[in-house]
């Protein structure tokens, strides 16, 4: 595959090898994600104290936020360095399209934001309505941001395929958490 098969016209993506990527990276990112959160479930709670009130969760919430909002911060820095020192992009967005420079920085930071703020409305939530052992799931999902991010953008050259592993380990933790979220707060911890 070229280095920059985002760019491939319609005609010429082969969609069952990008459905397939697509699938393989979700089902690694899902495999991760449960690994990841049964285990930091499990043992967490003998190494660290994990907090049980609602102020303690929240602030616990915000710090492991934070992860995704460094994470953000560092892709609206991408973007703006990069519109700083190119004649093409110094005018903004409302200028017009990207030049080549900077249009992969500029789809990173807004699938970035998009994800983090999907990361937070789930991290939040986790926070509001449960406690203790379920808050390790948070430092888990804030460590899966960044794999997931660093992987979709060094993988974004190669297009679908080369993005899709990135992707699903940035939504995974969200994706799994909002109905684990919903559950516990129907059905208690």
């Amino acid at each position: 595959m070229s280095e920059d098969a985002y760019r491939r016209p319609p005609d010429q993506v082969d969609m069952a090898a990008e459905e397939r990527a697509i699938r393989i990276g979700s089902t690694i990112a899902t495999l991760a994600t449960l690994i990841g959160f049964a285990a930091a479930f499990r043992i967490a709670p003998a190494f660290a104290s994990l907090p049980l009130a609602l102020p303690e969760r929240l602030a616990f919430a915000a710090l492991c936020w934070s992860v995704p909002g460094v994470v953000l911060l560092i892709a609206i820095m991408m973007v703006s360095t990069t519109r700083r020192f190119s004649a093409a992009d110094i005018g903004g967005q409302a200028a017009g399209p990207p030049s080549d420079r900077l249009a992969i920085k500029a789809a990173f930071l807004q699938n970035t934001l998009e994800q983090t703020v999907l990361a937070a409305g789930f991290y939040f939530a986790l926070a509001a309505v449960a406690g203790g052992a379920w808050m390790a799931l948070l430092p888990v999902a804030a460590l899966l941001f960044v794999v997931g991010r660093i992987l979709f953008y060094r993988g974004y050259l190669r297009g679908a395929q080369g993005r899709s592993l990135g992707m699903a380990l940035t939504m995974m933790p969200a994706a799994l958490g909002y109905p684990l979220v919903f559950g516990l707060a129907v059905f208690g911890q």
